[in-house]
């Protein structure tokens, strides 16, 4: 099930999806005592953390779990970490735990392999993701070799290396398999291009990654959306 949030302003969109990501928790909480959020970088969700930071929930029984990481230490100005660790995990969100992706003993491909066993067994409470003037979302962007391995549904596969020419740095990504194991999906984006971008994968153009992830209907998706 598919529905659109339309807003004003950047602001009031970045709003009201913390306030629903943060009921997202609370009823997970409530629910397995635990939580796990889902959450990816780049600059679009950064309000959006800021003001989730702010939510009296107990973050001390709360992961953080990148969607999609660049293969660069936490320290690296580049890293979704380092964005997680700046806006989320501050204030009342300060005792929130985050599963980090990177690790200098280990190859990608291994860190993939090592990263699928430290997931939590519970479904994940939802899962904020951006999406690319590409089409891509997490990082499965459209040029990369594996992409039909990272859109398969039923893959066991829930971590992927992943190269693309839009990055410098190779990635690690969630696939959508690992992805559907959320109780929601809120797809966080702004601007009239990637408007465009969503308007044609909603009306099925599988060129765009992001057409996998709005045609299942196996987890409601919700669409934040402002200019």
């Amino acid at each position: 099930m598919l529905t659109e949030k339309n807003f004003e302003s950047r602001e009031e969109a970045s709003a009201v999806a913390a306030d629903d990501i943060a009921a997202r928790l609370t009823a997970s909480l409530e629910r397995d005592g635990q939580a796990t959020i889902v959450l990816s970088g780049g600059t679009t969700p950064a309000r959006c953390f800021e003001i989730l930071s702010r939510q009296a929930l107990a973050w001390n029984r709360v992961q953080l779990v990148m969607s999609d990481e660049r293969w660069v230490p936490s320290s690296h100005d580049d890293s979704n970490e380092k964005l997680l660790r700046e806006k989320l995990r501050q204030n009342a969100a300060r005792d929130a735990s985050i599963l980090s992706v990177y690790d200098s003993d280990l190859t990608v491909d291994e860190r993939c392999d090592s990263l699928q066993k430290q997931l939590p067994t519970h479904n994940f409470a939802c899962s904020l993701l951006g999406m690319g003037a590409d089409g891509h979302f997490a990082s499965l962007f459209p040029d990369a070799g594996n992409l039909p391995a990272g859109l398969d549904r039923e893959s066991t596969q829930f971590y992927m290396p992943v190269r693309t020419a839009a990055s410098p740095h190779p990635r690690v990504s969630m696939t959508l398999a690992a992805l559907l194991r959320s109780d929601a999906i809120m797809l966080l984006f702004y601007g009239e291009q990637k408007r465009a971008i969503f308007e044609r994968a909603k009306s099925g153009d599988m060129s765009l990654p992001v057409s996998s992830l709005l045609e299942q209907d196996d987890v409601p998706v919700t669409c934040y959306w402002a200019p």
